[in-house]
């Protein structure tokens, strides 16, 4: 593989790309003819253009979108389209350029991109190649979170048209509808040869920075070779309650050393009993689970103020 900054400098010169917009996403449909004049307009030679009506063409459609060998493939999407992109970008000499048209753009925070599309594009054009850690929960990698809980039924009842109408306070309002029926689970979390024990509604295990559009902990971050398993609540439902809504009206700040937090690059997570996982909103495994780092696994381009580790 080439050097970050060779990497940087070929699509900075070259402007080789590939364009993938997921119009299914929340913003997708409605800013898929301004992503595209925007990428034209700032003169990048595109090798495909291919916008993704069906999702479970993705794989199918990327690894077109790869085949031509780009230097950049730039994905738009919300943090589901891009943690899926992302897996086929992982361990390649091509760079991700996500642009966020999501919910809740979690992916695109914690790399510190605009949220606007000319910002995100800038970024594109004048920003370099860094390499991110990606998470791996059983086979499969992941960019932002592995969850367990509550959010699994949130994930499988939140309705599109909500999301499009409220944002992304469209997940913890559907929570409160779903908490009153949903019964707290027993997690039993390893890490660092050290086993905590825990009930609760809800468990995360996040490799990004952000969860919901908030931030998990000032000092939480993308690439640090770093996991955070945290509890919202515990097995009460009000005290759950109470911090959903503390974190969708503030983003509370705090330090991992201050708060609820388990840390660590590899974590095994039980539950009692055995539970589902939303991977980045992909609900597949069942616990128990390991869940890892992989250092530096994907190329991706961030402005260059990035902190590259």
């Amino acid at each position: 593989m080439r050097s970050k900054a060779d990497h940087t400098a070929a699509i900075h010169e070259h402007r080789r790309a590939a364009l993938v917009v997921n119009t299914r996403s929340r913003r997708g449909r409605r800013h898929y003819a301004e992503v595209l004049h925007l990428v034209q307009a700032a003169n990048f030679q595109l090798t495909g253009v291919h916008p993704i009506t069906d999702p479970s063409r993705l794989r199918e459609i990327v690894e077109r979108a790869l085949s031509a060998k780009p230097d950049l493939l730039i994905a738009g999407g919300g943090d589901g389209t891009l943690s899926s992109t992302i897996k086929h970008v992982a361990g390649k000499d091509v760079a991700l350029g996500a642009l966020p048209l999501g919910t809740t753009n979690n992916f695109a925070r914690s790399l510190g991109l605009p949220l606007d599309l000319q910002g995100a594009v800038r970024v594109l054009t004048e920003g370099k190649v860094a390499d991110i850690d990606l998470g791996l929960c059983g086979d499969r990698p992941f960019a932002n979170l592995a969850s367990f809980g509550v959010s699994v039924e949130v994930a499988g009842t939140v309705r599109p048209w909500f999301k499009r109408l409220v944002g992304r306070a469209a997940y913890p309002l559907t929570a409160m509808r779903v908490l009153p029926g949903h019964q707290p689970f027993r997690a039993y979390i390893t890490a660092d040869g050290r086993r905590h024990e825990l009930l609760t509604h809800q468990l995360n295990i996040a490799n990004g920075r952000f969860h919901g559009g908030w931030q998990i902990a000032r000092d939480a971050g993308i690439d640090n070779r770093m996991l955070v398993a945290y509890q919202l609540g515990s097995g009460k439902r009000l005290r759950l309650i109470g911090e959903t809504l503390v974190r969708a009206t503030t983003g509370r700040w705090r330090s991992l050393a201050g708060g609820p937090f388990v840390t660590g690059s590899e974590i095994l997570v039980e539950t009692d009993p055995p539970m589902a996982a939303d991977i980045d909103g992909e609900v597949r495994l069942r616990t128990p689970l390991v869940i890892k780092t992989i250092p530096n696994g994907v190329r991706v381009m961030v402005p260059q103020d990035f902190v590259d580790r």
